[in-house]
């Protein structure tokens, strides 16, 4: 950033915006072309994003009540920033704005020119404009929408006053609706009955397809995003994703953006709620206990193994589950740090866990952020088979421990031993052997596969960005395919070796202070890949700037930090103050040179003086 100006108050740092300029062009605005300047006079909320990350999509649902409720002063301007290849391809940016119900412009960025311009290092990042052109606040990572708020409330009085504000309609225009059966489908189930339930995620609904694949049966929920029990008419889910079968005959949902476990009684279509609060799990908030009184993040698929539930909760990087016997649901693995760690259940580390699919011996887990296949013991240990972390990915057959995936949504236990991998960003249908070890390819030119059930001797593959489900024989020779191998396409960071002083940086919304009744409310973890890259300054501490020393011999790597701050009203006079949690974690990839920066600064919240 440049061109720093004192704000005309004197109290509130202002740095002139970076112009917005990315090779996809722009959605939501009916073919319209947007510069700063044709936004002037409205205040810009910047929302850095990428389709593949839940933190992001918790911030698109953050941002929805904002919206609406200024439409007329302030304009959202989704700046798509890519972490996989797939997500530089513009119509998968396309899909993914109107699989999530994204309701105002985006500019898809493939190359991170914006990103770039904006220093930004995180998924995802907001930045707010105020109306005169000039960047006023930044923040990293979920739970900043109240301190928005009060900023954009103080904005437009500020520039009401001045006369810079401008109201008015803003420059989202919304697509026209496809009419496809199915939109953007999650994931499947096989009935008894031979036909097929499917998550219709976009339409906020779940189908019932005969066994052809194709005609409907009949429609649950009203198809509308709500939260409601009740009938197959007038129950509402809100993007459900997972399902599996019960003994009973009743099916349990993955409602995954109401946070919630749902069942549903196939034989009458009642739709009732086992677990969640309807709101996003938090830090510091109870991991056990009955199921309506525990709050979950974003479940994204079920499974039925060794007498429970499970549940992939992505939005927390841990698997949960849900025991019927009594109502209960409690973490069974994972530790809400993002990474690929193996080990005991409670140590053990996941990213985005997305599919479950059980064997007698073994859970298996897509987990996608680290394009990893990983599987649980009935002791809960966890095992990794395919995948090496966060930031590589792509489409090589071979022996497991140089194959790879490129962000993987779903995993399916074959009559073999073997599991079929639903390898969503490698448009592919993959297969792992126990056996051999081995990885192959079944079927490519499937269009983000992202689940795929058993029906006699064919698979049936969710094609969710074809809107339909496809039908495979098995067993399938396996495609050949050409190794292709990635890596993310953020350029590293160059710091020097030695000593570099992590900083991050976090300043409490206006009216709020650190929340310190309980002890420290701040929180800071660091490690790094490859851990040889850490000499001194790894681990948890509750100081937001650490110094860090780096080993000269390791040229480069990642460090990962995570970070959380807890802030609250600053009103002596409120016995019960509202009280907000701030969390990030960052992946920075780092090179080491001599002419490297001794100090990185992560913005958390406020902006880098």
């Amino acid at each position: 950033m440049s061109d720093s100006t004192p704000a005309p108050t004197g109290r509130r740092a202002r740095v002139r915006a970076p112009e917005l300029i990315g090779k996809g062009g722009w959605l939501n605005t009916g073919g319209k072309q947007y510069t700063l300047a044709d936004l002037r006079g409205r205040i810009v909320v910047l929302d850095f994003w990428t389709f593949c990350c839940i933190n992001c999509l918790h911030v698109l649902d953050e941002l929805r009540e904002l919206e609406e409720k200024h439409r007329d002063t302030v304009v959202i301007i989704g700046v798509h920033s890519p972490k996989f290849v797939h997500e530089a391809d513009h119509r998968a940016v396309v899909d993914a704005v109107e699989r999530y119900g994204v309701e105002h412009p985006v500019l898809d960025d493939p190359e991170l020119a914006t990103w770039k311009q904006y220093a930004v290092r995180a998924w995802p990042t907001l930045v707010v404009i105020d109306p005169e052109g000039y960047v006023v606040a930044q923040h990293a990572g979920e739970g900043h929408a109240h301190a928005i708020e009060r900023l954009i409330e103080e904005l437009e009085a500020e520039h009401a006053a001045k006369g810079t504000l401008r109201r008015g309609d803003g420059p989202y225009v919304a697509p026209e609706p496809e009419p496809t059966t199915l939109r953007f489908p999650g994931k499947a189930l096989l009935l008894p009955s031979g036909n097929f339930l499917v998550s219709d995620t976009t339409r906020h609904q779940l189908v019932e397809l005969a066994e052809d694949g194709e005609s409907v049966v009949r429609r649950i929920g009203t198809g509308v995003r709500g939260f409601a029990d009740g009938s197959a008419e007038a129950a509402a889910f809100s993007e459900p994703q997972g399902l599996a079968l019960l003994d009973d005959g009743s099916v349990i949902v993955a409602d995954t953006v109401n946070h919630a476990l749902r069942r549903l009684d196939p034989a009458t279509g009642e739709v009732t709620t086992l677990a969640g609060t309807g709101h996003q799990w938090m830090q510091g908030e109870p991991t056990s206990g009955p199921g309506r009184d525990v709050s979950l993040s974003s479940p994204w698929d079920v499974a039925w193994w060794n007498g429970k539930v499970w549940i992939a909760m992505a939005g927390v990087h841990q698997l949960w589950a849900y025991d019927p016997a009594d109502g209960s649901v409690a973490v069974t693995a994972g530790t809400t740090n993002e990474g690929l760690v193996d080990g005991p259940g409670g140590e053990a580390w996941f990213a985005q866990p997305s599919g479950l699919a059980a064997t007698d011996e073994r859970l298996w887990v897509a987990d996608s952020e680290t394009s990893a296949l990983r599987w649980v013991d009935l002791e809960g240990g966890v095992h990794t088979a395919v995948g090496t972390g966060l930031f590589d990915f792509g489409h090589r057959d071979g022996a497991a421990g140089q194959a790879l995936l490129q962000h993987p949504l779903g995993v399916t236990a074959l009559p073999d031993g073997s599991v079929a991998v639903s390898d969503t960003y490698n448009h592919a249908l993959r297969r792992y052997d126990p056996a051999s070890g081995e990885v192959t390819t079944l079927a490519t030119d499937l269009r983000e596969p992202s689940d795929a059930v058993l029906a006699g001797d064919d698979i049936v593959v969710v094609e969710s960005a074809r809107h339909r489900l496809t039908r495979l024989r098995l067993p399938e020779e396996a495609v050949r395919v050409e190794a292709v191998a990635h890596r993310t396409q953020r350029a590293a960071t160059e710091v020097a070796p030695g000593t570099l002083r992590l900083e991050v940086i976090f300043q409490a919304p206006a009216g709020q202070k650190l929340d310190t009744r309980y002890g420290p409310s701040t929180r800071l973890l660091v490690s790094s890949t490859p851990p040889e890259l850490l000499r001194a300054g790894e681990g948890a501490g509750t100081d937001l700037t650490r110094e860090l020393e780096l080993d000269p011999a390791v040229p480069e790597g990642v460090l990962h930090v995570s970070a959380m701050a807890a802030s609250c009203d600053d009103d002596p006079a409120n016995e019960y103050p509202a009280c907000h949690v701030h969390q990030q974690d960052w992946g920075v990839p780092v090179r080491l040179t001599e002419a490297g920066a001794d100090r990185l600064p992560l913005v958390l919240a406020g902006l880098d003086g």
